[in-house]
């Protein structure tokens, strides 16, 4: 069976909305997948402000932001669509939609982009509101990636996705996944200090140095001495960490320096926190534009080696739309009334399949 979806991803980082029309490909249980076409359509200055300042709105203000992003993302899927002649070529759209709140705890989760104003842009199914019933059924919603990385990307004992957020997963028996720490949304708001988007290749972190006191700070946060599973809302990023970061009233190189450290670090605790890490010969595959920075890497690679684990980072396309690939997966899994959340990865009750569904269709 062939499936032709569109994916949709809006990372923590702020970056962009990523774009996948992929075709997936099933065949007695068996999964394999082709992006056919990809993109990231940047977010203007307006969208960024308006998105990364949602939580702080009324209950009024926020639905209303929700309906509107929810028609953007629409009028953004169409524009996809005609750059790329896949008219009449797309069946099902899932939408991650961009996370606000996030509240494990109480059970309570929010992405803005309304399905039904998708729908009714595209005139096409939409699956949207992936996490929610996971965390009616008592687990964190997160991460969501390890469906995809299971039933996609064989070969590889650990996944590991450096996003606006760094989390983990390892491919054994009982799959298992976790939040590590604030990534990318950490880094950028740094690089956006010295009038950058982004410190590319870590060159600005690169030329800076370790500041033992900050690291230290960092690494004693509350979060890391939790156990699994366990998940992160954007503001642990630019609450916590950050303010944190500025405290310590540093140069821009050596907090980008001190706080790539701190991933790296906390990636390997991650891992040494697993059962049976012990293993030589593993590879882990590393995705999200983290990967793309080259000194992150470099450190993560550093940390790592000791462990025995090898860190692959594949083509560009995979690193940069792994997230949006396995959105388009999980739709269709909801077409089929699969499961498409892993209740070992989020430690909820059971296994369940997610989304709300939208038709979208015209009689």
């Amino acid at each position: 069976m062939i499936y032709r979806a569109i994916g949709l991803m809006s990372g923590s980082s702020l970056d962009g909305l990523d774009i996948v029309f992929t075709e997936l490909h099933e065949n007695g249980g068996k999964w394999a997948y082709e992006i056919v076409k990809a993109d990231c359509y940047p977010y203007s200055e307006d969208w960024t402000k308006r998105l990364s300042s949602a939580t702080s709105l009324s209950a009024r203000d926020y639905l209303l932001l929700h309906a509107e992003y929810g028609d953007y993302i629409g009028r953004q899927v169409l524009r996809f669509i005609e750059e790329n002649g896949l008219q009449y070529k797309v069946a099902l759209i899932a939408s991650h939609g961009h996370t606000t709140f996030h509240i494990p705890a109480k059970k309570m989760t929010a992405q803005l982009g309304d399905g039904a104003a998708i729908a009714a842009v595209i005139n096409l199914p939409v699956v949207t509101d992936l996490r929610s019933l996971d965390l009616a059924l008592g687990g964190q919603g997160a991460p969501i990636v390890p469906i995809g990385e299971k039933l996609l990307l064989p070969g590889y004992d650990y996944f590991l996705n450096l996003g606006g957020i760094a989390n983990i997963s390892m491919n054994a028996a009982s799959y298992t996944a976790f939040d590590i720490c604030a990534a990318n949304r950490v880094l950028n708001l740094l690089a956006s200090e010295a009038g950058k988007e982004y410190d590319e290749d870590g060159k600005m972190a690169a030329s800076g140095h370790l500041n033992e006191a900050l690291l230290d700070q960092l690494n004693a946060l509350d979060y890391y001495q939790l156990p699994y599973p366990k998940s992160l809302a954007n503001d642990f990023g630019t609450d916590r960490v950050y303010p944190l970061i500025k405290s310590a009233g540093l140069n821009i190189p050596d907090a980008l320096h001190t706080y790539a450290e701190h991933i790296a670090v906390q990636v390997r605790n991650a891992i040494t926190s697993l059962p049976n890490h012990e293993a030589d010969q593993s590879k882990l595959l590393a995705t999200g534009g983290g990967a793309l920075n080259s000194y992150l890497v470099e450190r993560i690679k550093e940390q790592l080696a000791g462990l025995g684990i090898e860190v692959v980072v594949p083509e560009k396309e995979l690193v940069q739309y792994k997230e949006a690939l396995i959105m388009a997966l999980i739709g269709v899994l909801r077409w089929r009334e699969e499961n498409n959340v892993l209740s070992s990865v989020t430690g909820s009750k059971r296994d369940s399949v997610g989304g709300a569904m939208w038709m979208g269709l015209e009689s």
